[in-house]
Parts: C-alpha cells; structure tokens; sequence
C-alpha cells in the first residue's frame, strides 16, 4: 500500500466508513484508517471482501476510483465518480480519429515504443551481466539489438486508416515478443521454469505472476485515459469488440515493461520464490506482489525533460493523447530509460 492507494486483499477484509476516513476491518478489528481526502485509488484483490453502501458514495464524492482484480489478475470491475467526465470534443476527436492519419499515427508509435521498452528492460538487466555472464550479456544485448530494428518495419507501413495495416502492426509486434520473452527466460535465475509467455489461464509461478501485475497496472491506465476525458472501450491497435476496453489494451502495451516485467524479474532474481495454492498464486503473494507494482509506480523516471513518477508518467500520457485526438500537440509516446 502507497500512501494515496489503499489495497485490500485478506479473505473476510470489511470495508467501510467512519467519519470522514476509510476504515478496513478483518475479523472485526480495524487494520486500516485513512482520510477519503487523502485516498486516490482502493483495490480490491481477490474474493470474500465486503464493501458498505456508505464506503462507496464517499469514495465516489471524492473521486476516488476503486478497482477489482479476480485472484488469477483479470480486472474485472472498476467503479467511479460519473462527475468525472472530460470534454465531449475529446470524445468526438477520439472517435474521428479512427478512420484517420491520427489513428494510423498512435498505432505505430505504440507498437515502436513497446519494442524499443522491451529492448530496454533486457539492456537493463544484461548490464548486471557483463562480468558474471559475458556470453549470455553479448547474447541478450545483440538480441535487443534485433528487435530495435523492427523498428524500421513499423516506420515504413503506410496506410489512411489504422485497419488496413493492424495485421502488420500485429505480426511485428509478435515476432518482436517471441524473442523478447526468449531473451526474459535468459535472465531469470536458475531454477525458475519460465517455458514463454501465456496469458488467460495461465498456471505457472512466472506467467502467473506477469498477470496479475498487468491486471493492477490496467486499473491504473483506466482510470488515467477517464480522467483525461477518452473512451476507453474506442482503441486502435486493439480491434472493437463488444465489452473489450481497447484503447486501455492499447495503452498498457507501452507501460507493461517498464512497471510490471522489470518489477517480477527484479523480484525473482533476488531469490524470491512465490507461492501458489493449485493453479494460482497464494493470497500473500498477491498481497506481496501488489506492493512491488505499486512502489514501482512511485518511481521516478525522465519524462518530457523532467523526473516524474511513473504514475504520473501515465497520467500525462493519457493528457498527451487526449491534446494529440484534439490536434492540440504532437503525440510522443513514452519510452522507459534503462
């Protein structure tokens, strides 16, 4: 728990209000309190935590977004205030912005900035290497390499609508995962079975791990795109599907290394081992590692000439995004130094 992010994970955890401050309780006996006006988010880890009526209006007054993660990391709710809506031009442009060079933009300064973010995460730990493992550091510096120069693919598409070069934008994308996630198994500590990437369903220690970070990081880039005014279900990258927050898919591609990979690669490499009841992780790995994610987003990073945290990194971006729809400002999107 951050001091502006209040996490409730333990089976049984009450949520309620006292006064005009948060209160959790387990057990009946209060493990938490903490002034609405100093709250920013509230997360709701896993299953069997109640919440009061009370709690929820106030955390809705105040514009206190509250997120709920399932136990295997798949978001699956997010409530906030209905007040915090931004300009409807955003919407509109955002909208617009589809069938247009705007759309075919954004698409490829995504996929460009996810690959130059993962080729920065392996250079991040190759460096650790140069003397213990000269062999697997050339190896993994020289792979980085490699998929930098995708980069080259995604520049030279051209197209009028974002549509006709997603299935290009989408193959490069993969290839470039495929010997990324390659290169993450070369990293981690002996020991540690990482066989490649999977998503839903996933019941290995690293995969499961990877999940359920990207469900907290998911939360936070949702509510960063709403604050900002953007339609989160109208994305670019990520093709329409009824029910599918595209344009959240589409952001978090950019901040999924950077807050969430170098965060669970770092951790294991320390020799943490973590711990799973049948297919998923235990509750206290959840809790532990929802702490690691959400220090990580404390950190600081160069962003637009100036130190930032990286939570305030996404809150910009999305900023930035919202101004590029409205023709207002260029659109950068974020890379992550190493």
């Amino acid at each position: 728990m951050t001091q502006s992010h209040v996490v409730v994970s333990d089976y049984g955890s009450f949520v309620g209000k006292k006064g005009e401050r948060l209160q959790v309780k387990q057990g009946g006996k209060v493990t938490l309190e903490m002034p609405f006006r100093d709250l920013e988010q509230v997360s709701v880890l896993g299953s069997g935590v109640t919440l009061s009526s009370a709690a929820l209006r106030e955390c809705a007054r105040h514009g206190v977004q509250m997120n709920f993660v399932s136990g295997s990391g798949d978001p699956y709710a997010k409530l906030v205030s209905p007040a915090l809506t931004g300009t409807v031009i955003t919407r509109r442009e955002q909208l617009v912005a589809y069938n247009d060079d705007r759309g075919v933009s954004f698409a490829k300064q995504t996929v460009e900035a996810k690959i130059r973010n993962q080729a920065n995460v392996l250079k991040y730990f190759a460096k650790h290497k140069r003397q213990a493992a000269p062999e697997v550091h050339s190896r993994i510096y020289d792979g980085a390499a490699a998929m930098e120069e995708l980069r080259h693919e995604v520049q030279a598409l051209q197209a009028e609508r974002v549509d006709e070069i997603r299935e290009a934008l989408l193959s490069i994308e993969g290839r470039a995962g495929r010997a990324y996630w390659g290169l993450v198994g070369e990293i981690l500590p002996e020991g540690v079975e990482f066989r490649g990437r999977e998503r839903r369903g996933a019941t290995d220690p690293v995969n499961s791990l990877l999940n359920y970070g990207y469900g907290i990081l998911y939360h936070q880039v949702s509510g960063a795109l709403s604050l900002a005014g953007l339609d989160v279900f109208a994305g670019f990258l990520h093709a329409d599907r009824s029910g599918k927050p595209s344009l959240v898919l589409d952001m978090v591609e950019v901040f999924r290394q950077p807050v969430v990979d170098r965060t669970v690669i770092a951790w294991l490499n320390r020799g943490y081992g973590p711990v799973m009841e049948g297919d998923r992780l235990a509750d206290r790995t959840r809790r532990e590692l929802a702490d690691k994610v959400l220090e990580r987003l404390e950190d600081h990073d160069r962003y637009e000439g100036e130190k930032h945290r990286l939570k305030t990194i996404i809150q910009m971006q999305c900023r930035r995004l919202a101004t590029f729809f409205r023709r207002e400002a260029p659109y950068r999107p974020y890379v992550a130094g190493w």
